[in-house]
C-alpha cells in the first residue's frame, strides 16, 4: 500500500482573529503547542489522530515555514519563526495540521494532493480558510548544486537532487495521469547521473525545491 511522503509545506502570511491566537498565553514550546494541535484535532472528531499526534521545533529547517509528515502524525516548525511572533506559530501549526488531517479523513488512503481541495476544506475547520500555500517571510533560501540527476522512463522528465533517492519513488505526473495519483513502479524514477556530471547543464536547487519539485509516489519500504 503506497504511503503519502509529506513534503515540505510552507505558507504564505496573512492575520488571523486575535479570537484563536492562543498561543503566547502558554508559551512557545512543543509540548503547548503539540496539546493546542491536539485540542484542535478533539473538536474535529478527529481524536485516533490527535492521540499519536507530536509537534516539535526543527532547526534543519532552512525556507521552510513547516513540514507535516502524516506517516509519523508528526509537525515540524522552523525555530525562526520565533522572530515573527505568535500569529505566525499559530497559522503555521493549523497550516501543518491540515495537512495531516486533510489526509486522515481520507477514508480509501489514497494520496491526496497537498494543497487540493481536501487540504483547503481542513483549513477551513481550523479557522484559516483564506490559507495560502506558500509563505513570504524572509526565510533565507539555502542552495546546493545537484548531485545527482534521475528520469522518468514513460515522460522522460529529468529530476536532479542533491542527495541520493533511497526509497522506491516514481514521477507524480503519469501516476496521477495513469494510476490515479498511486504509486506504480512502471514510472519509478532511474539514475541516469551523477558526481560532477550532474551538475551540468543544472543551476543550484534551493534547499525547498529540493523536496517540493520532487513530489512522488512512494512505497513503504526502503530501497538502496
Amino acid at each position: 500500500m503506497p504511503l503519502l511522503r509529506q513534503l515540505e509545506f510552507a505558507f504564505q502570511t496573512s492575520r488571523i482573529p486575535s479570537s484563536v491566537a492562543g498561543v503566547s498565553d502558554r508559551g512557545y514550546s512543543a509540548r503547548d503547542l503539540q496539546i493546542k494541535a491536539q485540542e484542535l484535532l478533539h473538536s474535529l472528531g478527529a481524536t485516533r489522530l490527535a492521540r499519536g499526534l507530536r509537534v516539535e521545533w526543527n532547526p534543519r529547517l532552512q525556507s521552510a515555514a513547516g513540514r507535516a509528515d502524516y506517516r509519523e502524525k508528526l509537525i515540524s516548525l522552523n525555530p525562526r519563526l520565533r522572530e515573527h511572533g505568535e500569529e505566525e506559530i499559530e497559522r503555521t501549526l493549523r497550516h501543518e495540521l491540515a495537512h495531516l488531517l486533510a489526509q486522515f479523513r481520507e477514508k480509501s488512503r489514497r494520496w491526496i494532493a497537498p494543497h487540493g481541495p481536501e487540504w483547503r476544506e481542513a483549513c477551513r475547520d481550523l479557522g484559516i480558510a483564506d490559507e495560502a500555500r506558500c509563505h513570504n517571510l524572509p526565510f533565507a533560501a539555502r542552495t546546493f548544486p545537484p548531485r545527482f540527476v534521475y528520469r522518468c522512463p514513460n515522460c522522460k522528465a529529468e529530476f536532479p537532487r542533491v542527495r541520493r533517492v533511497r526509497r522506491a519513488v516514481a514521477c507524480l505526473a503519469c501516476c496521477r495521469k495513469h494510476n490515479g495519483g498511486e504509486f506504480d513502479p512502471r514510472f519509478r524514477l532511474k539514475l541516469i547521473r551523477q558526481g560532477d556530471s550532474a551538475i551540468a547543464g543544472y543551476q543550484s536547487v534551493m534547499s525547498s525545491e529540493v523536496e517540493t519539485s520532487l513530489t512522488v509516489g512512494e512505497r513503504s519500504e526502503d530501497r538502496n
